[in-house]
């Protein structure tokens, strides 16, 4: 990546080139509780299986339970949001076993179990590429959820609205009309310049695996590594383009910022898979971590990694971090 200019230009510039070509939609669904839901407390787990569920419900016709051996995989909506998988014709990364979900949702964060009439339970989904054109399958897929209910008392929920990023209705509850404009998100850089220090907040369980490990300890070119990865990945399958930066020297440049601080806890949590009908454990790291280095080269990827999360299981709303602030 050659740059010109001063740091935080140069930034901007090729932040802005790679976000029109990584295409992402961020929207809130606003929701209201009918009556009484429970749910863990973390709840991610919880949306993602009822949507999985409730999608595939509404778009398979053959109701095979392997969407592989289905005729119609190709041209199924819900074959291509959640069982993706790099085609016979793609030139690169054909023997890639799967590829990212081109989604994330984003739960609420309280740690409160119980929902009534009159509570909040708002929640964020990510598109990504190709993905955004299937919006009104997947607000359908949310109302017709909400309606089914989810939860362990599996109480319902009403979608009342679905905003984007700058607060535009894309669906109204009472119209019941959706209006799928562009809604890209438009990612902004610091105005000052960036300094050589860098906080990152990981909010929902962080599970990164290097070599061949789950990690606990997540040194920056371990991050850099991750973000470049799913980045290229999400680009190449879903918005066709492909990620031209030399990956090699910034890795070996990524390797000289260092860890200066660091406050994690692990977290475990446990959900039930009714596909592979058991239940799984996903632990990962929260807290935060102060890295210190020449950091300006890698602000863009971090940029896109608070909108598409990072490492595993980010259909859940796990990998979400926060910039907090440089200096």
């Amino acid at each position: 990546m050659q740059t010109t200019g001063s740091p935080t230009s140069n930034v901007g510039n090729f932040l802005t080139d790679v976000v029109e070509r990584l295409k992402i939609a961020r929207y809130r669904f606003i929701v209201q509780p009918q009556e009484q839901i429970f749910l863990p407390e973390y709840k991610g787990s919880t949306f993602r299986g009822a949507f999985g569920t409730t999608f595939k419900k509404i778009c398979c016709f053959r109701k095979q339970s392997v969407c592989s051996e289905c005729l119609l995989k190709d041209k199924c909506a819900y074959s291509f949001i959640f069982e993706s998988s790099p085609s016979n014709s793609s030139k690169k990364l054909r023997n890639l076993e799967e590829i990212p979900r081109p989604f994330v949702i984003e739960p609420p964060l309280t740690e409160k179990n119980y929902f009534v009439p009159g509570d909040k339970l708002d929640f964020n989904l990510v598109l990504i590429g190709k993905a955004i054109e299937y919006l009104p399958y997947i607000v359908y897929t949310f109302i017709e959820m909400g309606k089914r209910g989810i939860g362990k008392n599996g109480g319902s929920f009403k979608v009342e609205k679905v905003i984007n990023q700058k607060s535009e209705v894309i669906y109204d509850g009472k119209s019941e009309i959706i209006n799928n404009n562009n809604s890209l998100v438009k990612i902004e850089t610091p105005e000052k310049d960036i300094g050589n220090t860098l906080k990152l907040s990981f909010l929902t369980p962080t599970r990164i695996k290097y070599q061949g490990h789950y990690i606990d300890r997540p040194e920056f070119h371990i991050i850099v590594r991750s973000l470049l990865r799913r980045i290229s990945l999400l680009m190449y399958f879903y918005c066709g383009q492909e990620l031209n930066i030399d990956f090699k020297n910034l890795i070996f440049q990524s390797e000289n910022v260092k860890i200066s601080n660091m406050a994690l806890r692990w977290v475990d949590w446990q959900r039930y898979s009714s596909r592979q009908d058991t239940k799984m454990k996903l632990g990962g790291f929260v807290g935060d971590v102060i890295y210190a280095g020449d950091i300006k080269q890698f602000f863009p990827f971090l940029f896109l990694g608070e909108c598409i999360h990072i490492g595993k299981n980010c259909t859940f709303g796990l990998g979400k971090y926060k910039i907090i602030g440089t200096r």
